[in-house]
Protein backbone atom coordinates (compact mmCIF):
# COMPACT_ATOMS: atom_id res chain seq x y z
CA UNK A 1 0.00 0.00 0.00
CA UNK A 2 2.73 2.44 0.94
CA UNK A 3 4.46 1.57 -2.28
CA UNK A 4 1.25 2.40 -4.18
CA UNK A 5 0.84 5.68 -2.32
CA UNK A 6 4.46 6.59 -2.99
CA UNK A 7 4.03 5.72 -6.64
CA UNK A 8 0.96 7.96 -6.90
CA UNK A 9 2.75 10.77 -5.07
CA UNK A 10 5.63 10.59 -7.50
CA UNK A 11 3.15 10.62 -10.37
CA UNK A 12 1.33 13.64 -8.99
CA UNK A 13 4.66 15.40 -8.40
CA UNK A 14 5.81 14.75 -11.94
CA UNK A 15 2.48 15.93 -13.32
CA UNK A 16 2.67 19.02 -11.12
CA UNK A 17 6.20 19.77 -12.23
CA UNK A 18 5.17 19.22 -15.83
CA UNK A 19 2.22 21.59 -15.44
CA UNK A 20 4.38 24.14 -13.65
CA UNK A 21 6.97 23.93 -16.38
CA UNK A 22 4.24 24.40 -18.96
CA UNK A 23 2.89 27.45 -17.14
CA UNK A 24 6.37 28.94 -16.88
CA UNK A 25 7.01 28.25 -20.55
CA UNK A 26 3.64 29.77 -21.49
CA UNK A 27 4.31 32.81 -19.32
CA UNK A 28 7.76 33.37 -20.79
CA UNK A 29 6.48 32.88 -24.33
CA UNK A 30 3.57 35.26 -23.77
CA UNK A 31 5.81 37.84 -22.10
CA UNK A 32 8.14 38.10 -25.11
CA UNK A 33 5.53 37.49 -27.82
CA UNK A 34 3.95 40.20 -29.98
CA UNK A 35 1.44 42.15 -27.95
CA UNK A 36 -2.25 42.84 -28.70
CA UNK A 37 -1.88 46.60 -29.27
CA UNK A 38 -3.33 47.59 -32.65
CA UNK A 39 -2.59 51.33 -32.63
CA UNK A 40 0.33 53.22 -31.14
CA UNK A 41 -0.34 54.77 -27.74
CA UNK A 42 1.36 57.24 -25.45
CA UNK A 43 1.86 55.71 -22.01
CA UNK A 44 1.88 58.23 -19.17
CA UNK A 45 3.95 57.28 -16.13
CA UNK A 46 3.35 59.76 -13.33
CA UNK A 47 6.04 60.57 -10.82
CA UNK A 48 5.73 58.19 -7.87
CA UNK A 49 3.78 55.59 -9.86
CA UNK A 50 4.39 51.83 -9.70
CA UNK A 51 4.19 48.76 -11.92
CA UNK A 52 0.68 47.86 -10.71
CA UNK A 53 -0.76 51.19 -11.81
CA UNK A 54 1.16 51.11 -15.08
CA UNK A 55 0.06 47.55 -15.87
CA UNK A 56 -3.58 48.42 -15.21
CA UNK A 57 -3.33 51.44 -17.51
CA UNK A 58 -1.73 49.28 -20.20
CA UNK A 59 -4.53 46.72 -19.93
CA UNK A 60 -7.16 49.45 -20.26
CA UNK A 61 -5.44 50.72 -23.40
CA UNK A 62 -5.23 47.22 -24.88
CA UNK A 63 -1.45 46.99 -24.75
CA UNK A 64 -1.11 43.90 -22.49
CA UNK A 65 -3.24 40.79 -22.09
CA UNK A 66 -2.24 40.07 -18.48
CA UNK A 67 -1.26 42.83 -16.02
CA UNK A 68 -0.13 40.17 -13.54
CA UNK A 69 2.19 38.54 -16.07
CA UNK A 70 3.52 41.98 -17.01
CA UNK A 71 4.44 42.65 -13.38
CA UNK A 72 5.91 39.18 -12.85
CA UNK A 73 8.09 39.62 -15.95
CA UNK A 74 9.30 42.98 -14.67
CA UNK A 75 10.05 41.42 -11.28
CA UNK A 76 11.90 38.50 -12.87
CA UNK A 77 14.08 40.92 -14.89
CA UNK A 78 14.62 43.01 -11.74
CA UNK A 79 13.21 46.12 -13.42
CA UNK A 80 10.20 46.84 -11.21
CA UNK A 81 12.17 49.35 -9.21
CA UNK A 82 13.48 51.13 -12.31
CA UNK A 83 10.22 52.71 -13.47
CA UNK A 84 10.77 56.17 -14.97
CA UNK A 85 8.34 59.07 -14.97
CA UNK A 86 7.47 60.44 -18.39
CA UNK A 87 5.48 59.85 -21.56
CA UNK A 88 6.54 56.94 -23.72
CA UNK A 89 5.50 55.92 -27.22
CA UNK A 90 4.47 52.26 -27.52
CA UNK A 91 4.15 50.95 -31.06
CA UNK A 92 1.55 48.38 -32.21
CA UNK A 93 2.46 44.80 -31.39
CA UNK A 94 5.09 45.69 -28.77
CA UNK A 95 5.64 42.76 -26.39
CA UNK A 96 5.28 43.04 -22.64
CA UNK A 97 9.04 42.72 -22.37
CA UNK A 98 9.44 45.55 -24.86
CA UNK A 99 7.07 47.79 -22.90
CA UNK A 100 8.95 47.07 -19.66
CA UNK A 101 12.15 48.15 -21.41
CA UNK A 102 10.48 51.34 -22.67
CA UNK A 103 9.19 52.49 -19.28
CA UNK A 104 12.36 51.60 -17.36
CA UNK A 105 15.21 52.62 -19.68
CA UNK A 106 15.17 56.27 -18.66
CA UNK A 107 16.05 59.25 -20.80
CA UNK A 108 13.68 61.81 -22.26
CA UNK A 109 10.03 61.22 -22.92
CA UNK A 110 9.35 59.94 -26.42
CA UNK A 111 5.81 61.19 -26.85
CA UNK A 112 3.28 63.43 -25.19
CA UNK A 113 3.92 67.16 -25.19
CA UNK A 114 7.01 69.23 -25.79
CA UNK A 115 7.96 72.88 -25.76
CA UNK A 116 10.48 74.00 -28.37
CA UNK A 117 12.29 77.31 -28.04
CA UNK A 118 13.34 78.10 -31.61
CA UNK A 119 16.22 80.51 -32.04
CA UNK A 120 16.10 81.71 -35.63
CA UNK A 121 18.09 84.28 -37.56
CA UNK A 122 15.12 86.65 -37.80
CA UNK A 123 13.02 85.78 -34.76
CA UNK A 124 12.72 83.72 -31.62
CA UNK A 125 9.57 81.68 -31.15
CA UNK A 126 8.12 79.16 -28.73
CA UNK A 127 6.20 76.15 -30.04
CA UNK A 128 3.95 73.96 -27.92
CA UNK A 129 3.50 70.60 -29.63
CA UNK A 130 1.86 67.28 -28.90
CA UNK A 131 2.74 63.99 -30.54
CA UNK A 132 -0.14 62.04 -32.06
CA UNK A 133 0.89 58.43 -31.31
CA UNK A 134 -1.15 57.07 -34.21
CA UNK A 135 0.52 59.19 -36.90
CA UNK A 136 3.79 59.80 -35.01
CA UNK A 137 3.46 63.45 -36.04
CA UNK A 138 3.53 66.49 -33.81
CA UNK A 139 0.40 68.63 -33.68
CA UNK A 140 0.99 72.27 -32.81
CA UNK A 141 -1.01 73.48 -29.83
CA UNK A 142 0.36 77.03 -29.69
CA UNK A 143 3.12 79.27 -31.01
CA UNK A 144 4.17 82.72 -29.85
CA UNK A 145 7.03 85.19 -29.71
CA UNK A 146 8.22 85.60 -26.11
CA UNK A 147 8.26 89.18 -24.89
CA UNK A 148 6.11 90.37 -27.79
CA UNK A 149 2.94 88.31 -27.58
CA UNK A 150 0.77 87.21 -24.69
CA UNK A 151 1.73 83.81 -23.32
CA UNK A 152 -0.92 81.28 -24.42
CA UNK A 153 -2.76 79.27 -21.79
CA UNK A 154 -1.62 76.07 -23.52
CA UNK A 155 2.01 76.98 -22.78
CA UNK A 156 1.34 77.62 -19.09
CA UNK A 157 -0.65 74.39 -18.81
CA UNK A 158 1.77 72.12 -20.64
CA UNK A 159 5.02 73.57 -19.27
CA UNK A 160 3.85 72.79 -15.73
CA UNK A 161 3.43 69.06 -16.43
CA UNK A 162 6.10 66.67 -15.17
CA UNK A 163 6.35 64.74 -18.44
CA UNK A 164 6.74 67.71 -20.79
CA UNK A 165 9.94 67.79 -22.81
CA UNK A 166 11.80 71.05 -23.37
CA UNK A 167 14.18 71.73 -26.25
CA UNK A 168 16.20 74.69 -27.47
CA UNK A 169 16.66 74.57 -31.25
CA UNK A 170 19.30 76.76 -32.90
CA UNK A 171 19.01 77.55 -36.60
CA UNK A 172 22.11 77.56 -38.78
CA UNK A 173 23.52 81.06 -39.14
CA UNK A 174 22.43 82.56 -35.81
CA UNK A 175 25.02 84.64 -33.99
CA UNK A 176 26.29 83.95 -30.49
CA UNK A 177 24.68 87.20 -29.27
CA UNK A 178 21.32 86.04 -30.63
CA UNK A 179 21.67 82.72 -28.82
CA UNK A 180 22.48 84.28 -25.45
CA UNK A 181 19.67 86.82 -25.77
CA UNK A 182 17.21 84.07 -26.67
CA UNK A 183 18.26 81.90 -23.73
CA UNK A 184 17.42 84.80 -21.43
CA UNK A 185 13.80 84.40 -22.54
CA UNK A 186 13.66 80.66 -21.80
CA UNK A 187 11.85 80.80 -18.46
CA UNK A 188 12.60 77.14 -17.70
CA UNK A 189 16.32 77.88 -17.40
CA UNK A 190 18.24 79.54 -14.59
CA UNK A 191 21.48 81.47 -14.14
CA UNK A 192 23.30 83.88 -16.42
CA UNK A 193 25.81 83.60 -19.24
CA UNK A 194 28.54 85.86 -17.94
CA UNK A 195 30.67 85.98 -21.09
CA UNK A 196 29.49 86.08 -24.69
CA UNK A 197 30.71 82.92 -26.47
CA UNK A 198 33.09 83.41 -29.36
CA UNK A 199 31.32 83.84 -32.68
CA UNK A 200 30.97 80.55 -34.52
CA UNK A 201 31.66 78.45 -31.42
CA UNK A 202 28.09 77.16 -30.91
CA UNK A 203 26.67 74.24 -32.89
CA UNK A 204 23.26 74.82 -34.48
CA UNK A 205 21.23 71.84 -33.29
CA UNK A 206 18.38 70.82 -30.99
CA UNK A 207 19.26 70.55 -27.30
CA UNK A 208 17.17 68.81 -24.66
CA UNK A 209 16.92 70.91 -21.51
CA UNK A 210 15.26 70.38 -18.15
CA UNK A 211 13.56 72.92 -15.91
CA UNK A 212 16.19 74.57 -13.73
CA UNK A 213 19.13 73.85 -16.06
CA UNK A 214 21.82 76.51 -15.95
CA UNK A 215 22.05 78.68 -19.06
CA UNK A 216 25.84 78.71 -18.97
CA UNK A 217 25.89 74.91 -18.91
CA UNK A 218 23.56 74.75 -21.91
CA UNK A 219 25.89 77.10 -23.80
CA UNK A 220 28.84 74.90 -22.79
CA UNK A 221 27.06 71.89 -24.35
CA UNK A 222 26.57 73.85 -27.57
CA UNK A 223 30.25 74.81 -27.62
CA UNK A 224 31.39 71.23 -26.98
CA UNK A 225 29.23 70.00 -29.85
CA UNK A 226 30.73 72.59 -32.22
CA UNK A 227 34.26 71.61 -31.21
CA UNK A 228 33.51 68.05 -32.30
CA UNK A 229 31.96 69.12 -35.63
CA UNK A 230 34.83 71.48 -36.41
CA UNK A 231 37.46 68.86 -35.60
CA UNK A 232 35.74 66.33 -37.86
CA UNK A 233 35.48 68.81 -40.74
CA UNK A 234 39.08 69.98 -40.39
CA UNK A 235 40.30 66.38 -40.32
CA UNK A 236 38.32 65.64 -43.51
CA UNK A 237 39.40 68.79 -45.39
CA UNK A 238 40.84 68.64 -48.90
CA UNK A 239 44.62 68.72 -48.89
CA UNK A 240 44.97 71.67 -51.27
CA UNK A 241 42.71 74.12 -49.45
CA UNK A 242 44.06 77.64 -48.74
CA UNK A 243 43.02 77.02 -45.12
CA UNK A 244 45.66 76.42 -42.48
CA UNK A 245 43.78 76.27 -39.16
CA UNK A 246 40.43 75.09 -37.78
CA UNK A 247 39.60 78.73 -37.01
CA UNK A 248 40.04 79.70 -40.66
CA UNK A 249 37.79 76.81 -41.69
CA UNK A 250 35.18 78.00 -39.18
CA UNK A 251 35.35 81.55 -40.57
CA UNK A 252 34.89 80.34 -44.14
CA UNK A 253 32.02 78.05 -43.13
CA UNK A 254 30.24 80.94 -41.41
CA UNK A 255 30.40 83.02 -44.61
CA UNK A 256 29.03 80.09 -46.64
CA UNK A 257 26.24 79.69 -44.08
CA UNK A 258 25.16 83.31 -44.45
CA UNK A 259 25.47 83.42 -48.23
CA UNK A 260 23.07 80.63 -49.15
CA UNK A 261 20.07 78.87 -47.69
CA UNK A 262 20.01 76.35 -50.55
CA UNK A 263 21.59 73.11 -49.40
CA UNK A 264 22.59 72.00 -52.90
CA UNK A 265 24.57 75.22 -53.44
CA UNK A 266 26.84 75.13 -50.42
CA UNK A 267 29.74 73.36 -52.11
CA UNK A 268 29.53 75.68 -55.13
CA UNK A 269 29.48 78.80 -52.96
CA UNK A 270 32.45 77.37 -51.06
CA UNK A 271 34.29 76.83 -54.35
CA UNK A 272 33.86 80.50 -55.28
CA UNK A 273 35.50 81.67 -52.06
CA UNK A 274 38.26 79.07 -52.24
CA UNK A 275 39.00 80.04 -55.86
CA UNK A 276 39.11 83.71 -54.89
CA UNK A 277 41.48 83.01 -52.00
CA UNK A 278 43.73 80.98 -54.28
CA UNK A 279 43.79 83.79 -56.86
CA UNK A 280 44.38 86.56 -54.33
CA UNK A 281 40.95 88.11 -55.00
CA UNK A 282 38.97 89.79 -52.25
CA UNK A 283 35.93 87.79 -51.17
CA UNK A 284 33.53 90.76 -51.58
CA UNK A 285 30.61 89.15 -49.77
CA UNK A 286 27.76 91.23 -48.34
CA UNK A 287 27.21 89.21 -45.12
CA UNK A 288 30.66 90.26 -43.91
CA UNK A 289 29.72 93.90 -44.47
CA UNK A 290 26.48 93.41 -42.53
CA UNK A 291 28.41 91.84 -39.65
CA UNK A 292 30.69 94.85 -39.59
CA UNK A 293 27.61 97.04 -39.11
CA UNK A 294 25.72 94.94 -36.56
CA UNK A 295 28.59 92.91 -35.04
CA UNK A 296 26.06 90.09 -34.80
CA UNK A 297 23.72 91.98 -32.48
CA UNK A 298 20.46 91.52 -34.29
CA UNK A 299 19.31 91.77 -37.90
CA UNK A 300 20.16 94.75 -40.11
CA UNK A 301 16.60 94.86 -41.45
CA UNK A 302 17.40 96.91 -44.58
CA UNK A 303 19.62 96.97 -47.60
CA UNK A 304 23.27 97.92 -47.39
CA UNK A 305 24.27 101.50 -48.12
CA UNK A 306 27.09 102.31 -50.50
CA UNK A 307 28.95 103.97 -47.65
CA UNK A 308 28.77 100.71 -45.68
CA UNK A 309 30.20 98.75 -48.59
CA UNK A 310 33.21 101.10 -48.51
CA UNK A 311 33.48 101.31 -44.72
CA UNK A 312 36.68 99.95 -43.19
CA UNK A 313 35.61 97.41 -40.60
CA UNK A 314 37.60 94.30 -39.65
CA UNK A 315 34.99 92.12 -41.41
CA UNK A 316 34.29 94.04 -44.63
CA UNK A 317 35.71 91.77 -47.34
CA UNK A 318 35.24 94.51 -49.95
CA UNK A 319 38.11 96.41 -48.34
CA UNK A 320 40.19 93.72 -46.61
CA UNK A 321 42.20 90.90 -48.16
CA UNK A 322 41.54 87.28 -47.32
CA UNK A 323 39.27 86.08 -44.55
CA UNK A 324 37.86 88.33 -41.83
CA UNK A 325 39.39 87.94 -38.35
CA UNK A 326 36.45 86.01 -36.85
CA UNK A 327 33.42 84.02 -37.98
CA UNK A 328 30.29 86.06 -38.72
CA UNK A 329 27.78 83.48 -37.44
CA UNK A 330 27.50 79.94 -36.11
CA UNK A 331 27.71 77.56 -39.08
CA UNK A 332 26.14 74.11 -39.10
CA UNK A 333 27.68 70.77 -40.02
CA UNK A 334 26.79 71.06 -43.73
CA UNK A 335 28.52 74.42 -44.15
CA UNK A 336 31.57 73.19 -42.23
CA UNK A 337 31.84 70.22 -44.57
CA UNK A 338 31.28 72.45 -47.63
CA UNK A 339 34.17 74.63 -46.49
CA UNK A 340 36.31 71.53 -45.98
CA UNK A 341 35.33 69.85 -49.25
CA UNK A 342 34.19 72.47 -51.78
CA UNK A 343 33.07 71.57 -55.28
CA UNK A 344 35.75 71.61 -57.97
CA UNK A 345 34.77 74.56 -60.18
CA UNK A 346 36.30 77.60 -61.85
CA UNK A 347 33.59 79.90 -60.51
CA UNK A 348 34.73 83.20 -58.99
CA UNK A 349 31.41 85.10 -59.10
CA UNK A 350 27.80 84.54 -58.11
CA UNK A 351 24.66 86.62 -57.80
CA UNK A 352 21.03 85.93 -56.87
CA UNK A 353 19.01 84.30 -59.65
CA UNK A 354 15.50 85.17 -58.49
CA UNK A 355 14.58 81.65 -57.38
CA UNK A 356 16.23 81.79 -53.97
CA UNK A 357 19.47 80.42 -55.37
CA UNK A 358 22.39 81.91 -57.28
CA UNK A 359 23.78 82.14 -60.79
CA UNK A 360 27.49 81.31 -60.88
CA UNK A 361 30.07 82.59 -63.34
CA UNK A 362 33.70 82.03 -64.27
CA UNK A 363 34.28 85.39 -65.99
CA UNK A 364 33.37 88.98 -65.24
CA UNK A 365 31.44 89.33 -68.52
CA UNK A 366 29.30 86.32 -67.68
CA UNK A 367 28.81 87.65 -64.16
CA UNK A 368 27.73 91.07 -65.45
CA UNK A 369 25.07 89.41 -67.61
CA UNK A 370 23.81 87.50 -64.57
CA UNK A 371 23.72 90.74 -62.58
CA UNK A 372 21.74 92.45 -65.36
CA UNK A 373 19.20 89.62 -65.32
CA UNK A 374 18.88 89.87 -61.57
CA UNK A 375 18.34 93.65 -61.72
CA UNK A 376 15.66 93.11 -64.35
CA UNK A 377 13.92 90.62 -62.05
CA UNK A 378 14.13 93.13 -59.20
CA UNK A 379 12.66 95.88 -61.40
CA UNK A 380 9.80 93.64 -62.55
CA UNK A 381 9.00 92.65 -58.99
CA UNK A 382 9.08 96.29 -57.91
CA UNK A 383 6.70 97.26 -60.70
CA UNK A 384 4.37 94.40 -59.84
CA UNK A 385 4.36 95.36 -56.16
CA UNK A 386 3.61 98.98 -57.04
CA UNK A 387 0.78 97.86 -59.31
CA UNK A 388 -0.73 95.70 -56.61
CA UNK A 389 -0.52 98.55 -54.12
CA UNK A 390 -2.30 100.96 -56.48
CA UNK A 391 -5.15 98.48 -57.09
CA UNK A 392 -5.50 97.38 -53.50
CA UNK A 393 -3.77 94.06 -54.12
CA UNK A 394 -6.26 92.83 -56.77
Amino acid sequence: MWRHIASNAVTFLLVGLFLLGGIILWGKTTYVAEGPLEQAICVQVERGSNMRLVSQSLEEQGAVSSPALFRMGADYEEKSGSLKAGSFLVQPGTSMQGIVDIVTQGGASTCGTEVVYRVGVNRVSVQVRELDPVTSRFVERAEFTPGEEETPEAYSEISSKNDTRFRVALAEGVTSWQVVEALKQVDQLSGDVEELPAEGSLAPDSYEVRPGDDRAEVVARMAAAQEVLLAEAFEARDADLPIETPEELLILASIIEKETGVAAEREQVASVFVNRLNQGMRLQTDPTVIYGVTEGKGVLGRGLRRSELRAETPWNTYVIDGLPPTPIANPGRASLMAAAQPAETDFVFFVADGTGGHAFAETLDEHNRNVARWRQIEAERGAEAAGNASTGGN
